[in-house]
């Protein structure tokens, strides 16, 4: 039968994400609208913005953060394009985002010296075979495939090129293991739920240095650059951002990292998150049609949580068929206002994706689950 009971916020979107519980737009009433960025206003925020993250990360000492263009893919793109050549390059890519930040090494910035290191959604390539005398880029978390690195284990404490990491569906979620990272980048839009296009990009005292001493035979656009004349762009860092931001961004930014101090911290966003995985793993121990993309469970994420259809009437259909149906059961659910934005992610195998960060409810999780079992056997029966 269908569900009496729907999620009180049916946002489940992988990003931009649910808003944190009790959101309104009140919580932009002081925004600095109308004002410039420049201004004192305006760049207190921004610099707010920067020491509250650090502060509410853990972000080691000595490390810089800066608020960048072009959410957590321009991020990403400035390390490369500003970092990457001095020396090798090993990229390891699971699913699309990875793949796509090694196809910039290879197609764009055309890299001579680079080993990409490639895994099916779902798994992991083999971590210990990077080279730590080279750089190495990689997604903490695997936000189209729902798999993640077990740990920092695997990264060396005595590396000699840089490690650079893609986190921006981990930062606030996981245990990310900052001693071991160089570059880490992320977006407002993961996790604390904020709005889109601005990019945080972290950078450790050795990346500063290889900014510093290290030109890149390239031209390099405006806004990826970040030295001049051998010297960091300080500023970046401070608060002087290179466009031109958005201020109702910045303040729900704020808003969001003030939630977070005021529930308990780091702890309880990973703790909430951890949650939202439990309740959708004990659902899948029960589940005669449902299981995770990610089968080991030390690599499973708890943000981007995706789901594959292992009945064996729905495997015996045609892929298109099988595509067909997975998104009919994302359309129902839409319709019946119960779950938005659930589908996987356009290059990912057919299936579901059920954003299980903090921002997110557990029993909004808890209230989805009898919808999932409910849209499921409405498909099968037409199978």
């Amino acid at each position: 039968m269908k569900p009496s009971l729907t999620p009180k916020n049916p946002c489940f979107s992988s990003g931009p994400c649910a808003k944190r519980p009790g959101w309104t737009l009140d919580a932009l009433k002081d925004a600095a609208v109308g004002r410039s960025h420049r201004a004192k206003i305006g760049k207190n925020k921004l610099a707010e913005v920067i020491e509250r993250s650090k502060k509410l990360l853990g972000i080691p000492a000595g490390y810089l953060l800066g608020i960048v263009p072009a959410s957590d893919t321009g991020a990403v793109e400035m390390a490369l394009w500003s970092l990457l050549g001095e020396r090798g390059v090993d990229v390891f890519s699971w699913e699309s985002f990875g793949g796509g930040w090694a196809a910039d090494c290879k197609k764009q910035l055309k890299l001579k010296d680079l080993c990409v290191f490639q895994a099916e959604y779902g798994k992991l390539p083999d971590l210990h075979l990077a080279d730590w005398g080279h750089d190495v880029v990689f997604p903490w978390n695997g936000t189209t495939s729902g798999v993640r690195v077990p740990n920092g284990d695997w990264i060396a404490a005595d590396r000699e090129g840089l490690s650079i990491s893609d986190a921006t569906s981990a930062v606030y979620a996981m245990d990310v293991a900052w001693d071991k990272l160089d570059v880490v980048t992320w977006s407002w839009q993961k996790v604390l739920g904020g709005e889109a296009a601005h990019g945080m990009l972290a950078l450790s005292p050795r990346a500063v240095k290889r900014l510093e001493g290290y030109s890149p035979d390239r031209p390099l656009p405006k806004i990826f650059q970040m030295a001049k004349g051998g010297k960091l762009m300080a500023g970046i860092f401070e608060g002087e951002t290179i466009n031109t931001p958005s201020m109702l961004c910045v303040e729900d930014a704020l808003d969001g990292l003030k939630w977070a101090d005021s529930i308990g911290g780091l702890p309880a966003l990973l703790a909430r998150s951890r949650a939202n995985l439990e309740a959708i793993e004990d659902w899948v121990a029960k589940s005669s049609w449902a299981a995770f993309l990610a089968e080991d469970k030390t690599i499973r994420s708890n943000t981007s949580i995706c789901l594959k259809i292992v009945d064996p009437a729905y495997l015996a259909l045609p892929a298109e068929e099988q595509a067909k149906s997975a998104k009919a059961i994302v359309s129902m659910l839409d319709k019946e206002k119960a779950a938005y934005d659930i589908g996987a992610y356009r290059d990912a195998p057919a299936g579901l994706r059920v954003w299980g960060g903090a921002t997110v409810e557990t029993s909004d999780i808890q209230a989805l689950l009898p919808w999932l079992d409910w849209a499921y056997a409405e498909i099968k029966a037409k199978f």
